[in-house]
């Protein structure tokens, strides 16, 4: 690892824009990632993730602000170049030529940065590298993606949706692997909308939502200013004085009673619950889609079956 990588931020922007005229895919994103840790960049598929990765790898060209990567500004092509070395990328859509093999690919990769880790990679993600690409799953291409993205020990990994198309079990590994490379002292950066891993893995997370950084936070304060998930059991005619307390969201109705996320002061939800006919109570926890509902003000379908239309 180079001396000025324990200086300078992994991935620093600064009002990072992209106007394509009919959508601001990007609106003045400033955010900075910080050395060994796994920064999670999340929101719905179309809120404009893709765009910025796309950004920072010089592919686009932002209509204003900056960025730099390893401390090289996106606007350096040359300085750009010579960081790519030390950086992994996973894209979302994996553009293998089909009639290769998984061995050609990882050969070609190879030829430009270096395999050090290539028989680790291959022990832990195990696409049939002696196959044509084209008899691949969806699962094996992004594994054979997250070989080709780890296999120089690069110092910075972006990738885009790393999960897609991963069966749960190697999901899990996924994420063991990432929190080792954590501990390593490597730093992650990937975009996500399949909001269960990122508790499992991300130190913080910026949220953006139609091109605007909405929050940046790590996750425990981000769980913390979710409020809690209350359950009441309650007769009917409970229902309509709990539903219009202030701070109340995402108000679901049950055969038995009502369930919704609450924000404000503790105090001021059991003096109203005293007012009512309670016979059962739980407090817990919101799961991280339950949180979202502060940035998106809905739920949004895609966040529980991890499905959607491409990025931005």
């Amino acid at each position: 690892m180079r001396d000025d990588a324990m200086t300078v931020p992994p991935i620093e922007t600064r009002d990072l824009t992209k106007d394509y005229g009919s959508v601001v895919a990007n609106d003045s994103v400033s955010f900075t990632v910080k050395k060994g840790e796994v920064f999670g960049f999340l929101g719905p598929n179309g809120a404009g993730k893709s765009t910025t990765i796309r950004m920072l790898l010089g592919l686009i060209r932002p209509t204003a602000g900056t960025a730099t990567v390893l401390g090289a500004d996106i606007h350096d092509e040359s300085a750009l170049i010579d960081v790519k070395q030390r950086i992994g990328y996973l894209p979302a859509h994996l553009g293998f030529n089909e009639e290769v093999t998984g061995e050609d690919v990882l050969e070609y990769h190879a030829s430009i940065k270096g395999d050090s880790r290539l028989t680790e990679l291959l022990d832990m993600f195990t696409p049939p590298i002696e196959r044509p690409i084209r008899e691949y799953s969806t699962g094996n291409k992004r594994m054979l993606g997250l070989i080709q993205a780890f296999m120089h020990d690069p110092d910075l990994v972006i990738m885009d949706e790393p999960t897609s198309g991963l069966d749960p079990l190697k999901q899990e590994e996924f994420n063991e692997f990432i929190r080792a490379e954590r501990e390593q002292g490597m730093t992650v950066f990937f975009s996500s909308h399949v909001l269960s891993e990122v508790r499992r893995v991300c130190d913080r997370v910026g949220i953006i939502r139609e091109g605007a950084l909405v929050e940046l936070e790590n996750v425990e304060t981000l769980l913390s200013q979710g409020g809690k998930r209350i359950r009441v059991s309650t007769s009917d005619e409970s229902y309509s004085g709990l539903m219009s307390l202030d701070d109340v969201v995402d108000v679901q109705r049950f055969p038995d009673g009502i369930q919704f996320i609450y924000t404000g002061e503790y105090n001021t939800l059991l003096q109203a619950l005293v007012e009512h006919d309670v016979q059962e109570i739980d407090i817990a926890e919101p799961p991280l889609e339950d949180v979202f509902i502060h940035y998106y003000g809905e739920r949004e379908s895609e966040y529980a079956d991890g499905t959607g239309d491409a990025d931005v």
